[in-house]
């Protein structure tokens, strides 16, 4: 019985692909870029002396830089994902990081696998702009995540500090120096714009739009019609955040309820791919009997498309919107 590695070297050189994207991104830009920093990235640029309006600069054009550059084919695919992500790496550094990656993968399949050149082109590319993509789809899932989990307590920190007599621009301050990142840092913006003449309630909605999250929306309305119309800004938001930590509990009990299902949907979409992994691992030759009829090439065609319907389907399945 042959035993064939190059599907495993695939494996390890992407995974290897994936783990640079990270190396470099925290040897840029440090740990004070990471989600988990407890002083939030604004905080720690403005402590290290660079100047507010500097500060504000930078970050704007990191949270603006991506949708800029949707035009271009091969960032089209990234541009909505690095903006939710925020990603500090300009798209021209993140292309040139794709390229990068892809020729890192052409050298590993060059060196480690036997496969002739027009393929092992084939694959660094898919592995170059998969890996990044799959690095920036992360990115984005985790600080959405993580601005979901904070978001009731910032409101309700608002809450407290409009109750003790603070204007609402200042609350926005508060919060922006209590919380982490990173919300801390996207209010901290907020507050800055504010000060330098720009509307809240024009600044929250930009958030809101720009992470795509309702619950943002709901506080951007709330502020916008407490402006224009008047009202205890302090019950509007206190029940505002009641409404938030019930929607997250839900969403929680949701995702508990439907872990089986979301699992059994990935085992049925992943095992199909895993036993052609280990049928070409334990029997490379398994497939010579057949591989040059007429029909094998359509009959793969058919079970790929058959295999990402089901990834769709399955997912449609167990996505339940709360």
């Amino acid at each position: 019985m042959m035993i064939s590695a190059e599907p495993i070297i695939y494996g390890l050189i992407f995974i290897a692909v994936l783990v640079l994207v990270e190396g470099v991104y925290l040897t840029v830009f440090g740990k004070s870029i990471s989600l988990n920093s407890r002083v939030n990235r604004r905080l720690d640029m403005l402590e290290k002396g660079a100047a507010r309006e500097q500060v504000l600069e930078q970050l704007r054009k990191e949270m603006g830089q991506h949708l800029k550059f949707r035009g271009i084919p091969l960032y089209s695919i990234l541009a909505l994902k690095a903006q939710k992500a925020n990603i500090a790496f300009s798209p021209p550094q993140l292309i040139m990081i794709m390229f990068a990656l892809m020729g890192v993968a052409f050298v590993g399949l060059t060196f480690g696998t036997e496969t002739e050149a027009p393929v092992r082109a084939a694959i660094s590319v898919a592995m170059g702009i998969g890996a990044v993509y799959v690095w920036v789809n992360n990115k984005a899932k985790k600080r959405l995540a993580m601005i979901e989990e904070q978001l009731p307590d910032a409101v309700e920190l608002m809450v407290r500090s409009l109750r003790v007599g603070h204007p609402f621009s200042s609350a926005i301050q508060i919060v922006s120096k209590e919380v982490a990142d990173p919300l801390g840092t996207e209010m901290g913006v907020i507050a800055d714009e504010n000060a330098y003449g720009r509307d809240v309630g024009e600044a929250l909605k930009s958030l809101a739009e720009r992470m795509d999250m309702q619950d943002l929306r709901f506080l951007a309305v709330a502020v916008t019609i407490q402006q224009t119309s008047g009202g205890n800004l302090a019950e509007i938001l206190d029940g505002l955040a009641k409404v938030i930590r019930a929607r997250f509990k839900l969403f929680r009990r949701v995702k508990a309820i439907t872990a089986e299902a979301k699992w059994s949907g990935t085992f049925l979409s992943g095992f199909p791919l895993g036993a052609l992994v280990m049928i070409n691992v334990i029997q490379p030759n398994y497939y010579d009997e057949v591989k040059e009829t007429s029909v094998f090439i359509p009959a793969c065609l058919v079970v790929a498309a058959f295999l990402i319907a089901n990834v769709f389907v399955m997912k449609m399945l167990v996505n339940i919107k709360v």
